[in-house]
């Protein structure tokens, strides 16, 4: 049975989230029913990371099972055509070895997250962007993030209700810039907590509207405390935009 990777695009405002709701649109509901229009097989396809409500993504690699042999091309044009009425775009596929995993497989991922930062909302990223109408500084907030780098207990950047077994992460890089009118936020780590990034970002913005000194970042972090944290960043801005799966 070939196993498929596959690397997907999607607009994440019009699904619950990337994994299967019973009730609700998924983006893994809209790829596995054009996986059995295309196919004629009911199956789960698994994925790099499960993205939460309105989390969009340029980067999200998955794999499927296919009881036949198909070009992979085949299956990426095939799994388009059904998907074309979904926002959700298969960008590449390619045959992967039988105990390669979307997930498991995976030693980085990448997000990005966008701030708008002028007075006027959006008017074509409304909802691909978070709109920021008081100036921030992206240079505060870059070097306010440097202590968000290494391993460290993330309790205070952590939902409550994540169920991952521990705080303990490794942040490989917490990089703010700016770009044009936009501030970008870019984190790279093996995993992440549940909503760490935005949990993250919105805390680097009270440093950037001046609300937060730098150091206060590096407090709130050994706090270990939720409470600790600054306001949540929406879901609006936030992007999963690669997984590497190189040598560790």
């Amino acid at each position: 049975m070939p196993r498929y990777r596959l690397l997907v695009e999607y607009d994440g405002r019009p699904y619950a989230g990337f994994q299967a709701q019973a009730t609700l649109p998924s983006v893994q509901g809209a790829i596995e029913a054009a996986v059995k229009a295309f196919s004629g097989q009911e199956l789960r396809i698994a994925a790099a990371g499960r993205t939460d409500t309105g989390v969009h993504a340029t980067g999200q690699v998955v794999h499927v099972d296919l009881e036949r042999d198909w070009p992979a091309q085949t299956v990426m044009n095939a799994l388009n055509a059904h998907l074309m009425r979904e926002a959700v775009s298969i960008l590449d596929a390619e045959v992967a070895p039988e105990d390669w995993h979307a997930r498991f497989s995976a030693n980085e991922r990448r997000y990005l997250y966008r701030i708008l930062n002028r007075r006027a909302p959006p008017a074509l990223d409304k909802g691909k962007v978070w709109h920021m109408k008081k100036p921030l500084d992206a240079d505060a907030m870059h070097a306010a993030a440097q202590a968000l780098v290494g391993l460290h207990d993330f309790t205070t950047f952590r939902d409550m209700h994540c169920q991952a077994k521990s705080p303990l992460k490794t942040l490989d890089v917490a990089r703010v810039r700016q770009v044009g009118e936009e501030i970008h936020l870019d984190f790279e780590a093996r995993s992440f907590l549940h909503r760490q990034v935005r949990s993250m970002t919105g805390t680097l913005v009270e440093v950037g509207a001046g609300r937060w000194e730098p150091g206060d970042v590096k407090a709130a972090l050994e706090a270990k405390d939720r409470t600790q944290c600054g306001p949540v960043a929406p879901a609006d801005g936030l992007y999963l935009v690669g997984v590497g799966y190189g040598a560790p």
